[in-house]
């Protein structure tokens, strides 16, 4: 008994000193907006994707009063658990999640696409129970995935949207579609608008930045 407990005790240190959700990525800076009382008009919860987003046009961001709260590598359980720090405690208007491309490729281990959904439904339902407008949006599309090889993602991905899509339909939550207006032949990510095929540049940045305004206005 002694020595399950202290198994558990060793776990629980260790998970804590690997900061699991990487709660300080963001600490600094969500205690100068909540410090400022600056109230942002949305607040950007997703992976590397999102992450790029903002250092790469940062004016966006700046010019429409976003905040992006991206970290690369991300799962939707990582995402799930800092949900509270970096984006309800900073009582936005709106929060627009894009999420699920690390799922797919397994980046911390093999998760079913129900899960990973699920994920995402409880970010939403977290957001609309602190009076947070949800914007749901379509994972990118994916072919092949540069750091894990061979997955074949894209009808992983095209399922998922299917998920997402219907759900905010049935609950009357905005789903920006990326992916029908992105995907190439492959149900990929053009080389023009994404180098390595998920990871968009500033071309590829603007055609979501054109999608994603005309479905909020």
């Amino acid at each position: 008994m002694k020595s399950l407990l202290f198994a558990l005790i060793s776990l629980s240190a260790m998970l804590s000193a690997q900061d699991f959700a990487n709660f300080g990525r963001y600490t600094q800076q969500n205690q100068d907006l909540i410090s400022q009382n600056v109230v942002p008009n949305s607040v950007f919860m997703g992976d590397s994707i999102t992450e790029g987003w903002f250092a790469t046009d940062p004016g966006f961001f700046t010019k429409n009063n976003f905040v992006g709260r991206g970290i690369g590598g991300q799962v939707t359980s990582q995402m799930l658990l800092r949900f509270r720090e970096d984006v309800i405690k900073l009582k936005p208007k709106r929060v627009i999640i894009l999420a699920g491309t690390n799922d797919i490729a397994e980046n911390q281990g093999p998760i079913s696409l129900d899960k990973v959904f699920g994920n995402i439904v409880s970010m939403a339902e977290l957001a609309k129970a602190n009076h947070i407008k949800v914007v749901l949006c379509s994972v990118l599309p994916a072919y092949d995935f540069p750091w894990r090889k061979d997955m074949k993602p894209a009808d992983k991905v095209i399922a998922l949207n299917k998920m997402i899509k219907d759900y905010a339909q049935k609950n009357n939550i905005t789903y920006v579609d990326y992916h029908s207006v992105l995907k190439d032949e492959k149900n990929g990510l053009p080389k023009e608008i994404a180098e390595d095929g998920i990871h968009p540049n500033k071309s590829g940045y603007e055609k979501m930045e054109a999608i994603l305004m005309k479905t909020l206005k």
